[in-house]
């Protein structure tokens, strides 16, 4: 169980780096502009599979959790990062909003 935690650890920090990269507001940090057309589109790619993959174990846990009518961390975080992704999902695709995966131009 360690070691499927590690593992997805190390595959989601790698691909957390393009996610920050990609982020309009970490990219206004650093002065930089690498906003392209779909660049949205990759955020959702590369945050889907930090969500799938990194947040699997929660999200089973989530499950089991709710089947035994017995809430509890498990069920917290796994709540939480549906509740984060499926808002940043709708607003990728035409919700008005600021999704989490860290496209926040209109904020400046």
């Amino acid at each position: 169980m360690i070691a499927d935690f590690r593992k997805r650890f190390y595959v989601v920090l790698v691909l957390t780096v393009p996610i920050m990269l990609l982020s309009t507001m970490v990219q206004q940090f650093i002065g930089v502009h690498w906003q392209f057309p779909g660049s949205v589109y990759v955020l959702f790619a590369f945050s889907s599979i930090v969500y799938f993959y990194g947040g699997w174990p929660f999200l089973s846990g989530l499950v089991d959790e709710v089947k035994a009518k017995n809430p509890g961390m498990m069920f917290l975080i796994g709540f939480a990062i549906t509740v984060a992704y499926a808002y940043s999902v709708a607003v990728v695709f035409g919700l008005q909003g600021m999704d989490f995966f860290g496209n926040w131009q209109h904020l400046f």
